[in-house]
C-alpha cells in the first residue's frame, strides 16, 4: 500500500492551561510537568467529528493527483461520534459525493488510525479496492467533564484524512511497508482504565497509572515487533510518531527504543490528547521534513489497551 497524502484540521479556538488554573486550580506548571500540554484546541459551536473530518478532507481532495470520483474506499475512525448511524464516514462519502462504495467507521479508542488501515490492508487483499480514504476525527471536547481535575485538562479536538492506494501514484508516495496491531484488554486495568459510556458521563479515567505503564510497555514492545520482522534496527529509525497521549510517556518510549529526542514528533504541546488523529495530524504537519530514504514508525495505544505500529518508507 501507498501512502499518497494527509491533512489535516484543528478548531481555531485555542484553551490555556490558565482556564483550567481558573476553573479547578490546576495550575500551568503542573499540567505542564506531569503532562506536557500548554494547550489545546476546542471545537466550536456546530464543529463536531464528521464536521471536522470533512475539513480535512477537503484539504486533501484539493490535492489529490487523481479524481475524487476513483475512491472506492472509505474508512473512518472516532470513539467521540457525533452520529452513531450516520458515521462521520458517511458524512465524509455525502460530502465527496461518490456513490456505490463501501463505508466503515471503527472504534478501537486511540489506536483507530491504524485499525482503519488494516481494514483498507484487507480490501486491497481481497482486491475490493484500490484506492481509499481513511478520516480520523475526535470531538473529545463534546464529551469530557472539563471539571475533571483527572483528565479534564487532557482532551483536544482535531482531525485528519490520509489517501491511501494499493499501487503507487506519484513517486511522492510513501510506502507502507508493514501494519502491525493487537489488543491488550486481558493487561491491568484495560476494561476500567478509560471509560467513555455516554448514558452515564464522559470521559473518566480512574487509573491513569495503569493507562501509563501499560502505553509504556506496548508501543516500545510493538515498534520493535515491526521493526524485527522487517529486519530494520532501531537506528533505521529516522522519524517516531507515538500516540499523543502525554509527553512523558513519548519521552519514555524513546528512552525504551534508544532514539534520540530529536527524531521523536510530537503535538501534545499545543493540540492536547486528540485521541486517534493525533498521529496523523502529526504526520500532516511535518510532512514536508521526510526525506527520500527515511524510515518512519507510527505507534498508538489506546483505551482498552488496543495497540499497533505501521512502517513507512518515504
Amino acid at each position: 500500500m501507498y501512502l499518497n497524502g494527509v491533512s489535516h484540521y484543528f478548531p481555531q479556538h485555542i484553551v490555556t492551561n490558565e482556564h483550567f488554573t481558573n476553573l479547578n486550580g490546576l495550575s500551568d506548571e503542573w499540567i505542564v510537568e506531569r503532562t506536557g500540554i500548554s494547550e489545546r484546541r476546542k471545537a466550536a459551536e456546530g464543529e463536531n467529528a464528521s464536521t471536522m473530518a470533512i475539513e480535512a478532507v477537503s484539504r486533501l481532495v484539493a490535492k489529490m493527483p487523481f479524481d475524487k470520483s476513483e475512491i472506492d474506499l472509505i474508512v473512518g475512525a472516532t470513539y467521540t461520534p457525533h452520529d452513531t448511524i450516520v458515521t462521520l464516514a458517511h458524512s465524509v462519502q455525502h460530502y465527496i459525493q461518490v456513490a456505490d462504495i463501501p463505508v466503515v467507521s471503527i472504534s478501537s479508542a486511540c489506536s483507530s488510525l491504524l485499525n482503519a488501515i488494516e481494514i483498507v490492508q484487507g480490501y486491497f487483499a481481497l482486491n475490493k479496492a484500490t484506492k481509499a480514504l481513511v478520516v480520523v476525527s475526535e470531538h473529545n471536547t463534546g464529551y469530557y467533564n472539563e471539571t475533571d481535575t483527572v483528565s479534564g485538562h487532557l482532551w483536544g479536538d482535531g482531525s485528519a484524512a490520509l489517501l491511501i492506494t494499493k499501487d503507487r501514484t506519484t513517486d511522492a508516495d510513501f510506502y507502507i511497508r508493514d501494519v502491525v496491531t493487537g489488543g491488550a484488554a486481558t493487561s491491568g486495568k484495560a476494561t476500567e482504565a478509560v471509560v467513555l459510556q455516554p448514558l452515564v458521563k464522559g470521559v473518566i479515567m480512574p487509573y491513569g497509572r495503569d493507562v501509563f505503564q501499560n502505553a509504556c510497555v506496548y508501543m516500545p514492545k510493538v515498534s520493535l515487533q515491526i521493526l524485527e520482522r522487517n529486519n530494520l534496527k532501531t537506528s533505521d529509525v529516522d522519524f517516531l510518531i507515538p500516540h499523543q497521549a502525554n509527553h512523558r510517556i513519548s519521552k519514555n518510549v524513546i528512552a525504551t527504543l534508544g532514539i534520540s529526542e530529536d527524531k521523536l514528533i510530537s503535538n501534545i504541546q499545543y493540540l492536547g490528547n486528540t485521541g486517534c488523529a493525533g498521529c496523523a495530524i502529526g504526520l500532516s504537519e511535518n510532512w514536508e521534513r521526510f526525506r527520500k530514504g527515511q524510515c518512519i514508525v507510527i505507534t498508538v495505544f489506546g483505551g482498552g489497551y488496543s495497540y499497533g505500529a505501521m512502517l513507512l518508507e518515504v
